[in-house]
């Protein structure tokens, strides 16, 4: 393979909308499990030693990115972790909260050391062992509507909803709150290695958001917007994570800021329908959907990457991978079949 010269500022300018001279290359998350499977190593175990272990293990990944064509490298550390390690955000944990009172009187003042007691370790080793032209892309991860999630699982939070309207809404302005105060502590230490800011916040499913569309905006976009302005203040794009069929709230997710948005699956819509709607006024990253990445043979996912390119090709704030992320299933042939016809088209198809 071709040596690649990694530059994070085609994945920056892609989320800020402009022209690129080629696609650039960007994962949600490219896997530990599929790391080590796809190098036929066991890696990640490096991440469970000391900080020259985790330094080696964050040197083995950013090589691999690079290696296939890479600008920026995926990392974040996730707030769930700290409040049910996302058990109540996938449905098993317990709610937390059944009223406004139990929402005041949770210590929501320790979690932001909590937060960087947990991760500084893992940033500081990335961060001492990006590569030259590399940044990172992420930062504090969930966003405002899975981490309510984990206090109070979707279910009983439906109910809370309807059942105490004055518990559910502190619920996320404290979610808001402590966002708010986690973001600004890593922004002031770690955002000069951080090329685009983000978290990842799933508001809706294959036919409708998870939600009601007054609800997400009144309570959680509110949210949204408090972090936003903070990376921009940073000097940051910001790209919104989000799956689901969320066209019902993009335009006040639009309105709050965002400069990007990732996440597309093709029984929703095809990638082509959002860069049509939106890509006049935000970056859009993904485009390659994951039923092909993991079903469909080298051929046929090689033909699908380029006709995705060819109708992006002239077109602003385009970063091309997974419409979601290479997680431990995806099989590596199907990868490097998407990573074959990104390179091979970018050999042929450059912007001066």
């Amino acid at each position: 393979m071709t040596a690649h010269a990694p530059d994070y500022r085609l994945v920056a300018d892609a989320a800020m909308n402009r022209m690129t001279p080629w696609l650039p290359l960007y994962e949600h998350n490219v896997c530990y499990g599929f790391f080590d499977t796809i190098t036929a190593s066991e890696s990640s175990k490096l991440l469970a030693g000391d900080g020259a272990d985790k330094r080696e293990f964050f040197r083995r990944y950013t090589k691999f990115l690079v290696d296939h064509g890479y600008d920026v490298v995926p990392f974040e550390g996730c707030v769930v972790e700290l409040i049910q390690n996302g058990e109540g955000l996938m449905g098993r944990g317990k709610p937390l909260f059944s009223s406004a009172a139990e929402v005041k009187s949770y210590p929501w003042e320790e979690v932001p050391d909590r937060y960087f007691a947990r991760f500084s370790p893992y940033f500081d080793a990335l961060e001492a062992t990006l590569p030259e032209g590399m940044k990172a892309v992420g930062g504090v991860g969930n966003g405002i509507f899975e981490t309510a999630q984990d206090f109070v699982p979707f279910t009983d939070l439906s109910y809370l909803m309807v059942d105490d309207e004055e518990a559910f809404a502190l619920l996320f302005a404290k979610v808001g709150d402590l966002f708010t105060e986690i973001w600004r502590r890593f922004l002031a230490r770690y955002a000069d290695m951080y090329a685009v800011c983000r978290f990842g916040d799933d508001l809706g499913f294959k036919s409708a958001t998870l939600l009601q569309p007054s609800v997400i905006t009144e309570h959680i976009i509110v949210q949204y917007r408090r972090i936003i302005d903070q990376v921009h203040r940073a000097g940051k794009p910001f790209l919104l994570h989000c799956c689901g069929k969320i066209f019902d709230v993009m335009e006040p997710i639009i309105d709050a800021g965002i400069d990007a948005k990732h996440s597309n699956e093709d029984a929703i819509a095809p990638f082509s329908e959002w860069v049509a709607r939106y890509g006049d006024r935000i970056g859009n990253f993904g485009g390659i959907d994951m039923n092909v990445l993991c079903i469909e043979d080298e051929p046929t996912i090689r033909a699908y990457v380029t006709d995705v390119l060819r109708y992006c090709e002239g077109k602003r704030g385009i970063a091309i991978g997974s419409g979601n992320q290479i997680a431990d299933y995806v099989p590596p042939e199907g990868f490097e079949a998407m990573i074959g016809a990104v390179l091979d088209w970018r050999t042929h198809h450059r912007h001066t």
